[in-house]
């Protein structure tokens, strides 16, 4: 009777390491998107495609989506800017799927340099028992928005300073403007003290 069942010990002992080590993979074409032109809003823009690449050694279906880093100065896209073409698909082992990427701009994107991570990452799924695996690979983009007339830009430049060395420029912003109006009354308004003694 043990003879009858080596093979099949002999199969599992061979397949199920195999099965074990299988390997879910991802990566990308590009690590790096740099748009050159200054981009303006209200325009919808085709940026280079987006290569994927299954590195594992199994089917996995793949999403793609917009992430941030944590302490970026830079600002950040939303992510309804973007349209992925597709943005949810699968690859067999070692295929690779070139990913359309879009962005619109809305019209009251705020001018300055933007900076997101265009991810690609196996898609979490719970059926059949299937954790989620915590890998992703990713390509850095970079672009910047161009102010949509002078006086929009000036506002933005403007505002932008006074949040990068707030408290302070609020504190001159008040003592200035609180000069300014003392200086107004000053001028426009006079005001007399009459001090009279009167006589017993």
């Amino acid at each position: 009777m043990k003879i009858k069942y080596l093979p099949l010990l002999l199969a599992a002992f061979l397949i199920l390491p195999g099965m074990i080590l299988a390997r879910v993979g991802v990566g990308v074409g590009s690590g790096k998107i740099n748009v050159d032109q200054i981009l303006k809003p209200g325009m919808i823009y085709q940026l280079p495609v987006l290569p994927v690449i299954n590195t594992g050694d199994e089917t996995s279906e793949y999403e793609i989506t917009i992430q941030y880093h944590t302490q970026q100065s830079q600002l950040k896209p939303q992510a309804d800017w973007f349209y992925f073409g597709p943005q949810l698909f699968e690859l067999g082992a070692g295929q690779t799927k070139n990913v359309a990427v879009e962005i619109k701009l809305p019209l009251k994107a705020v001018p300055g340099d933007y900076f997101a991570y265009i991810e690609a990452h196996p898609r979490t799924s719970n059926e059949g028992g299937t954790a989620s695996v915590g890998i992703a690979a990713a390509a850095k983009l970079y672009f910047t928005v161009a102010p949509a007339n002078f006086f929009e830009g000036l506002y933005y430049r403007v505002t932008g300073f006074m949040a990068i060395y707030s408290p302070w420029t609020w504190i001159v912003f008040f003592t200035i403007l609180s000069l300014a109006f003392l200086a107004v009354i000053k001028k426009f308004f006079s005001f007399k003290v009459n001090v009279s003694f009167k006589k017993n």
